[in-house]
């Protein structure tokens, strides 16, 4: 009988998860030895992020000159970092001023929309329905007045001082070796798949392969897709906002675009500042700016989202929602911009996975009948 057991999945299962329990528990024993390890993945971790994003976006771009102009790659590679560096120095010479004025202009207008919020809570304490609530208590507890919302800025600005310091050193490493780590992320990236394939073993080097194309067309079509989505959603959010007379539309445009990253509640949480800004002065502005993006996301998408990214995740709404919570709570922000895409990649692969264990079932199956069959 214990013969039999032993020879049992479930006895191969415990002997599996028991290994792992225990190799857990040693690593978790010798960390220090892996911690000089963590930091150097830490520090690259940025740097190649962004590099990785750049070069999604841009690599077809290289693909694109290098089939119509027939160039060599190397040539194709420079002129399109040339042309990223004219776009970031256009956009800190044109973009990055207007977006620092509006945002100093809405610092400067702080007061105003605190006195218009207070207003517009006196005329509601003056229903009935609200008399037994002392709102003016209730603001005075708020503490909105400028000098105390200056002090508080004043003071986190202080405590944080350590922390500003060390994240301008990061952002200083990572705009000097973004740009190296890209130029060879272009030059040789067409060679990462070759050199993979030499070392693989024969039997699974064609599935292999195909696992990165489907990685590769996945994280493709989702980087390409989503820059593409956040400038049309930033541009005509503008437009919009513009037309309806709100004040800072650009900025808040801009905003729109970014948190357009975060999918389903991205648009809805770019549309919170510009309804602050104008429901305390004027309700039914802030009503059109709902209109404005709910109009957009209209367009985004049954136009922009079929045609640029189209089906190629296939990824429950319900399923993006709770990835999104899960990856919030253990990332933060970092965790709800990459939740998506990290989930794309693990349910490619797991797919992927399927697939090969049910090809070889299948295969040992045909096999066997064959044996029958002689």
């Amino acid at each position: 009988m214990f013969d039999k057991f032993k020879q049992s999945k479930l006895f191969f299962w415990s002997l599996e998860i028991l290994v792992l329990a225990t190799l857990a528990l040693v690593l978790s024993k010798i960390n220090f030895l892996f911690a000089p390890v963590g930091t150097f993945f830490s520090t690259l971790f940025a740097p190649v992020l962004i590099a990785g994003f750049l070069y999604y976006l841009l690599n077809p771009i290289v693909v694109f000159l290098m089939k119509t102009t027939k160039i060599k790659r190397i040539y194709a590679v420079i002129l399109v970092l040339l042309l990223l560096v004219a776009a970031i120095v256009l956009t800190v010479v044109s973009v990055i001023p207007n977006l620092i004025n509006q945002i100093s202009q809405l610092a400067e207008n702080i007061p105003t929309f605190a006195k218009n919020m207070e207003t517009w809570i006196s005329k509601i304490a003056d229903d009935p329905v609200f008399k037994q609530i002392d709102f003016a208590q209730q603001l005075e507890n708020l503490n909105l007045s400028y000098g105390s919302l200056l002090q508080q800025f004043l003071s986190g600005l202080s405590t944080s001082l350590g922390s500003i310091v060390g994240t301008i050193a990061s952002a200083t490493m990572i705009i000097v070796t973004v740009p190296f780590i890209l130029f060879y992320m272009l030059k040789d990236g067409e060679k990462l798949v070759p050199n993979i394939q030499s070392v693989l073993p024969e039997k699974r080097r064609n599935q292999i392969i195909e696992l990165l194309g489907d990685l590769n067309k996945t994280l493709s079509n989702y980087i390409s897709g989503q820059a593409i989505e956040c400038i049309f959603v930033a541009t005509f959010t503008f437009i919009g906002y513009w037309l309806v007379g709100v004040n800072y539309a650009f900025l808040f445009g801009v905003i729109a675009g970014i948190t357009n990253l975060i999918p389903y509640l991205g648009p809805y949480l770019g549309l919170i500042p510009a309804v602050l800004v104008t429901i305390f002065d004027d309700p039914f502005r802030a009503l059109l700016c709902g209109v404005v993006v709910l109009v957009v996301q209209q367009l985004d998408g049954n136009v922009i989202y079929p045609n640029v990214i189209g089906k190629s995740l296939a990824i429950h709404p319900l399923t993006i929602i709770l990835v999104l919570l899960v990856a919030g709570n253990i990332a933060g922000l970092l965790g709800i911009f990459l939740g998506v895409p990290f989930y794309a990649i693990c349910r490619t692969i797991v797919i992927f996975v399927i697939r090969l264990i049910r090809d070889d079932k299948s295969k040992k199956n045909q096999e066997k009948l064959i044996e029958l069959d002689n």
